[in-house]
């Protein structure tokens, strides 16, 4: 059993409303696994998920 080196993660939390929102900030929501608010979750850190985060970073927040 190899044992790697721990990956690295971003914790982010919804803080602003998909409502009136476009739906692709509504479904890039949804694909960071977020849809309720204040709800928190903890992802790989990846070009891809900092993309999705940078996408609606007016409607998150990364927490440290």
């Amino acid at each position: 059993m190899k044992v790697g080196k721990m990956a690295k993660t971003v914790t982010i939390r919804q803080t602003g409303s998909p409502i009136r929102r476009p739906k692709d900030q509504r479904a890039t929501l949804i694909g960071l696994g977020l849809n309720k608010m204040h709800k928190t979750r903890t992802l790989k850190d990846t070009p891809q998920v900092r993309g999705m985060i940078r996408k609606v970073a007016h409607l998150v927040e990364v927490v440290e």
